[in-house]
């Protein structure tokens, strides 16, 4: 996969600061690309080679999509590096806690480009002076009104 320009990413040093953005306008990611290796070395970790993803040709012919797309599992994973390249955290450390109301709305054709926004819902307080964060993510597709994929991502931070 290939980013594009970078976007200087946020930067929270404390609890306070993510509760500060509970109803804030989301951040937004930088655009990445998604590309035919990255599919396919997604398919060989996963064990996951279904022809839709990594046959082209096939998938150019027989596909309802017109072409190869990512597997949405892959479009999920995605979620946690674009965070950390739009949210930096002065922390001791985090840890993805979940996930919660996952939804695949849209194909992702390999050559898309694709950001997230990410909006918190909400902050709370965890055990050994940690918070959990419940982040609403919208992956979306240049070009399409659709987003490709919706989430309630959940982390936990330490400060």
């Amino acid at each position: 996969m290939t980013g594009g320009s970078a976007v200087a990413a946020a930067t929270f040093g404390d609890a306070a600061a993510l509760r500060a953005l509970i109803g804030a306008e989301p951040l937004v990611s930088d655009w990445l690309t998604v590309d035919q290796a990255s599919v396919d070395r997604f398919a060989e970790a996963t064990g996951d080679h279904q022809w839709i993803h990594v046959d082209p040709e096939r998938a150019r012919r027989e596909s309802p999509f017109g072409g190869p797309v990512a597997h949405g599992f892959m479009t999920l994973s995605l979620i946690p590096a674009l965070l950390g390249k739009t949210v930096a955290l002065k922390q001791r450390m985090g840890v993805n806690y979940g996930l919660n109301r996952v939804r695949f709305t849209s194909p992702v054709l390999v050559g898309s480009q694709l950001r997230a926004r990410f909006a918190v819902e909400s902050v709370t307080d965890v055990d050994n002076a940690g918070v959990q964060v419940e982040w609403n993510v919208t992956l979306e597709r240049q070009g399409s009104e659709r987003p490709v994929c919706v989430a309630e991502f959940i982390t936990r931070h330490y400060f």
